[in-house]
């Protein structure tokens, strides 16, 4: 089928060529849909944002296969996007194509640029995955992210020290010691901000709050600064998070518990790389697939099993963590936003947007939509869903909390020697 052959990941230069030469129905069929797609589809990244941009795909096509929107099918024009610098360039090529709206784009240093160019040019920006709290947070009316923030997944390892990890430890939260570790970039930033910020409300002291350079970083100094916690959150990066735990282990530095807030403690590639060396560590994450049904509601539980057979007969395999958050994101706005706008118009499909509102559970990742209208925060939905997981074996995960998503229960904490 077409749509099953402009998925094919691994054959990027066919994907993008597809998308450049599709063509509007002809007959009497409504004419096609247009809406731009930016992600970094070649580079380093682009293993994991092809994944969030084949859970987009999936979404075009189940709508599609429901009649489109009011009969007419979505089209996806898509860019590869690698570089920042090039996300003005990018955007204006899909203004002139014809867009009125741009989904992307998997990297929070990329969304910035992609989201402030689209706000310039007058058209929504949709993200689909990236979560540094800056990109809800200058304002933008017609920028939207369907997904959890940075704050959402450093509030929630700083709730979950309280509420879990505390009384397993035979402690009151004011008996912990929290050492906060982040890389000095933005999207790690975010997230160790709001680390302290919800510590401080639990009541958890904050005993170090240290800051690296990725590039560059030395685990000497960060470990000697945190020796004093037995309970310590990272974010950082996917190569930065596995040093730091390998650095960790060779210093003997031992903790109660290990949470990683940000994307390196969340891809198979920590437990691969890691293997045993990975056990115990909890990570603080959007949804990953087989969290507990029992979060969705009868909608959400029907879509996400239309998702999840569409992208194992597509991959032959369970979806992907990004593929769930670029599906969601995509479905939030094909399924819902777009029928009930009163137009295409990016204003209309934004205040669509804005009128939504739709219980936790509605979406295949558990969430709910409710957008904010605040300044600091506009455009973020206050009902994205995150959770806690943990790596209880090699390449092994399971969900522990909050207790709707959970499909198990917090083990090895203490943290194994």
């Amino acid at each position: 089928m077409a749509r099953v052959r402009l998925r094919q990941l691994a054959a990027i230069g066919l994907v993008l060529a597809c998308a450049a030469c599709a063509t509007a129905p002809t007959g009497g069929a409504a004419a096609s849909i247009k809406l731009g797609a930016v992600f970094p589809l070649s580079g380093p990244q682009a293993p994991l944002a092809k994944q969030e941009y084949a859970g987009v795909q999936i979404a075009r096509d189940l709508v599609n296969a429901d009649g489109g929107v009011d009969g007419a099918p979505i089209e996806l024009i898509t860019r590869d996007l690698t570089s920042e610098s090039d996300a003005t360039a990018r955007v204006e090529e899909l203004k002139a194509a014809g867009v009125t709206a741009v989904l992307g784009s998997y990297s929070s240093s990329l969304s910035m640029p992609v989201s402030d160019a689209a706000q310039t040019a007058g058209l929504l920006y949709w993200e689909a995955g990236a979560v540094a709290d800056q990109l809800t947070g200058r304002g933008y009316p017609l920028v939207f992210r369907v997904g959890a923030s940075g704050s959402n997944l450093g509030t929630m390892s700083s709730h979950f020290a309280a509420e879990v990890l505390a009384p397993r430890l035979g402690r009151s939260p004011g008996q912990l010691k929290m050492a906060i570790v982040h890389n000095l970039d933005g999207y790690p930033s975010s997230v160790a901000a709001a680390v302290d910020q919800q510590a401080s409300r639990d009541g958890i002291p904050v005993v170090a709050n240290v800051v690296y350079d990725a590039h560059a970083p030395d685990w000497t100094a960060v470990l000697a600064q945190v020796r004093a916690a037995n309970i310590l959150v990272l974010a950082s990066y996917i190569a930065d998070g596995v040093d730091f735990r390998r650095a960790m282990l060779k210093s003997g530095l031992h903790v109660d518990a290990l949470i990683g807030s940000t994307m390196a403690q969340c891809v198979p590639d920590f437990g691969a790389i890691l293997g045993a060396d990975a056990i115990g560590v909890f990570a603080s994450d959007r949804p990953p697939q087989g969290f507990n049904p029992g979060a969705l509601t009868a909608t959400g539980k029907s879509t996400y099993d239309r998702f999840s057979a569409a992208y194992r007969r597509e991959f032959g395999s369970d979806p992907t963590e990004e593929a769930l958050a670029g599906f969601g994101a995509a479905w939030a706005l094909f399924h819902y936003v777009m029928p009930r706008a009163h137009d295409l118009s990016a204003a209309a499909m934004a205040a669509s947007a804005r009128s939504l509102d739709l219980p936790a559970g509605t979406l295949a990742n558990g969430a709910g939509i409710k957008f904010s209208t605040t300044a600091e925060s506009m455009g973020q939905n206050t009902r994205a869903a995150s959770v806690i997981w943990q790596w209880q074996g090699v390449r092994h995960s399971v969900t522990v909390y909050p207790p709707v998503f959970a499909t198990g229960s917090p083990g090895f904490i203490p943290l194994p020697r």
